[in-house]
């Protein structure tokens, strides 16, 4: 019999390229999803990318919310290990902070004290560089480094995974759990269907000619499918227990990532210029995805992924290749 990996959060982009990882790796995997109906929309997203497509029978759903002790203790029956990834994602800033910060944190608590209570004691989460970067810092971060939550400039999002990670080191010593985390930083990269995340949102919004100009702003980047490697090396190495794997490829500006696909797709108006704060101010009155970035802007928060890379004799897809990857995805697809 396989090992039974328990993966919360299914349906999300990052989950749905686990799901495909561990099932070609040879596990079987049960699901945690808001709505049953949301398993049909994974299993019809992974099985074309199946290296046996008998594996589909090695996969299993289960309805659970993050909010809700309900449906915890059978979610965690009969599982050798957890990969949490479950966590709210948000386009624009919320109004209320907590909407996205108490999910995460008590959704975190909950989850690896069942796990606790269940008898498992792996677990890895997926945590983001938003976890390791501050601004105020002017120099390439690592693993070792962490965010402050309590800084005035920490955009909810990087509250929200900063606390939801340190609870779940917390519960991890409380509890004997041994925990790994895996840190991506922007997530690119092919999507296994069209529900894909907010990440893939802003490629799309590049390839449609939405703006004139790219706001000054960059990201750490990695590919989604490096990231559902990187949860399954950790489920396979114990040594990686306590670590924090960062997931990052590279760092691109926005301006950059628009010559990038400029370079593919010559025909398309693809801004490459780089947009003035003042106009950015403007717009940001109308358009709450250009809101939510505002206060980023004119940074770049660099961050390394050298150590996972030398740690774990790990090769990243180039951020470049990644986001082609993306936009190729969206043009054949159809879905820009």
């Amino acid at each position: 019999m396989a090992d039974t990996i328990l993966l919360t959060g299914a349906s999300g982009f990052i989950a749905k390229h686990c799901v495909l990882a561990l099932l070609n790796a040879g596990y079987a995997v049960r699901g945690t999803v808001r709505r049953l109906d949301r398993g049909d929309e994974v299993r019809a997203a992974v099985a074309p990318h199946l290296d046996d497509p008998a594996a589909l029978e090695r996969l299993s759903f289960i309805a659970t919310d993050l909010t809700a002790d309900a449906g915890w203790p059978e979610a965690m029956a009969g599982a050798t290990a957890v990969i949490h990834t479950a966590s709210p994602f948000p386009v624009e800033v919320p109004k209320d902070e907590m909407v996205l910060i108490r999910p995460a944190v008590e959704g975190t608590a909950r989850v690896l004290n069942a796990a606790a209570e269940a008898g498992i004691t792996r677990v890895v989460l997926t945590s983001s560089t938003a976890a390791i970067t501050d601004p105020r810092r002017g120099r390439v971060q690592t693993g070792a480094d962490w965010a402050d939550p309590d800084a005035p400039e920490t955009a909810a999002y990087a509250k929200s995974k900063t606390l939801a990670e340190r609870e779940a080191w917390a519960v991890a010593k409380a509890r004997g759990l041994a925990l790994t985390t895996v840190n991506p930083g922007f997530v690119v990269g092919p999507p296994l269907d069209r529900h894909f995340g907010s990440s893939i949102g802003v490629v799309r919004r590049f390839l449609a000619g939405k703006d004139p100009a790219m706001p000054k702003i960059g990201f750490p980047m990695v590919d989604v499918r490096d990231v559902a490697a990187l949860h399954v090396i950790a489920l396979q190495r114990p040594e990686t227990a306590g670590q924090r794997i960062v997931a990052v490829a590279g760092c691109l500006w926005f301006s950059e990532m628009g010559k990038i696909l400029k370079t593919a797709y010559p025909d398309r108006r693809i801004p490459t210029m780089t947009a003035p704060k003042p106009l950015l101010r403007l717009l940001a009155l109308f358009d709450p995805q250009i809101r939510a970035i505002l206060p980023s802007v004119g940074q770049i928060d660099e961050v390394s992924g050298a150590a996972t890379e030398r740690g774990l004799d790990f090769t990243f897809i180039p951020p470049a290749e990644a986001l082609r990857a993306s936009a190729t995805w969206l043009v054949e697809n159809k879905a820009v």
